[in-house]
């Protein structure tokens, strides 16, 4: 018997799908060395050490040398070294990205470096020498001598700026393809045709038909809501308040299709944002966990000057401690507030305030 032809008459194999969502969470720390001429009595191998701070989950320090970190390479002793530390533990990889550099008196970076490495569980960073710690870094980040006359000292102080970027990914659970397109391909008869449906909704001016049985599979509000113990009488017909008709016509199109349609065709910019706020809302609302994740990690990637108020306000609200984290890096990062504080000061005080403890 030919094979392969038994396998196509047989035995179709299905085909899966995974989807890997990435996005990156900055945060800056500021490191500022007073009476940086007395240093130079330090000697090698010597540093100082910056607070703890945190991004992206794990903790960090910046360890600067002012006499170069290490005996072992020649002359290492004439140049000042910088590294970064991974203060925290982690079972798991951590990707992330660096950034080093010198502030000036006016405040601005010059003499940046960057890098990128992938951080393993007890692996020694690339200029570790037998040190089983995470520690990445430049051994010959800058000389010494011309250090000392540069612009970057003032009132015999020096700052020293690292911003640590963490790689974030969120893989979605693969499902079977050919399983899946039957699946959508049926519940999208049922919502388009209407047929069966048992339960209206009236949004705003427009109405919507659907079936009590796929909409509680999905959320356990509307399972309580209609075969709860404590079910309402009247499940025939449902006035939704406090919601647009388009987020709740995403919310449906979700329940159905398990899939965010794409809105962007749709909508651009600030107004994309402010319908993934509101379709967060409304899975909170509906207690439908994923597409409340899915719309976090959205909003995560899209942090920008213009809405990271209205995110962490609505992280707060909902207990997106995600989101929450991502727009508090992102406020403490000098670069968003420079030329803005006095704008966003207002909407951005009562939370911070209110909230950062």
């Amino acid at each position: 018997m030919d094979r392969s032809v038994f396998i196509r008459d047989h035995e179709t194999p299905n085909s899966t799908r995974s989807i890997s969502k990435n996005f990156t969470i900055k945060g800056s720390h500021t490191l500022e060395i007073h009476g940086f001429s007395f240093t130079k009595f330090m000697g090698v191998g010597k540093y100082i050490s910056s607070d703890t701070f945190l991004v992206g989950g794990h903790s960090w320090k910046i360890q600067f040398y002012p006499n170069g970190k290490n005996f072992v390479l020649s002359g290492c002793e004439i140049y000042v070294s910088s590294n970064i530390a991974l203060v925290s533990k982690s079972e798991e990889d951590v990707d992330a990205c660096f950034e080093y550099a010198f502030l000036d008196q006016n405040g601005n970076k010059w003499h940046k470096v960057d890098t990128n490495y992938t951080i393993r569980p007890n692996m020694s960073g690339p200029d570790s020498v037998n040190e089983k710690i995470n520690l990445w870094g430049y051994q010959d980040f800058y000389k010494r001598t011309e250090l000392e006359t540069s612009q970057f000292i003032k009132d015999d102080c020096l700052t020293i700026q690292c911003t640590v970027g963490v790689v974030k990914t969120s893989m979605d659970v693969p499902k079977t393809f050919s399983q899946l397109s039957d699946f959508r391909q049926s519940y999208k008869q049922l919502l388009e045709s209407k047929k069966g449906s048992d339960v209206s909704f009236e949004v705003e001016e427009e109405t919507f038909y659907a079936h009590k049985i796929i909409l509680s599979t999905k959320s356990p509000v509307f399972s309580a809501q209609f075969f709860g113990p404590l079910k309402e009488e009247n499940t025939q017909f449902i006035r939704i308040e406090e919601m647009q008709a388009f987020v709740f016509k995403v919310l449906l199109h979700f329940i159905y299709y398990d899939v965010i349609p794409d809105v962007e065709k749709e909508l651009a910019g600030l107004e994309a944002t402010m319908m993934t706020q509101h379709l967060l809302v409304a899975a909170d609302r509906y207690g439908i966990e994923r597409l409340k994740s899915l719309c976090e990690a959205r909003l995560c990637g899209n942090i920008d000057i213009d809405n990271v108020a209205s995110s962490l306000a609505l992280a707060e609200q909902h207990g997106c401690i995600l989101l929450k984290s991502a727009c508090l890096e992102f406020i403490g990062l000098p670069e968003n507030l420079k030329g803005n504080l006095e704008n966003l000061w207002p909407v951005w005080s009562p939370m911070i305030f209110g909230w950062v403890k």
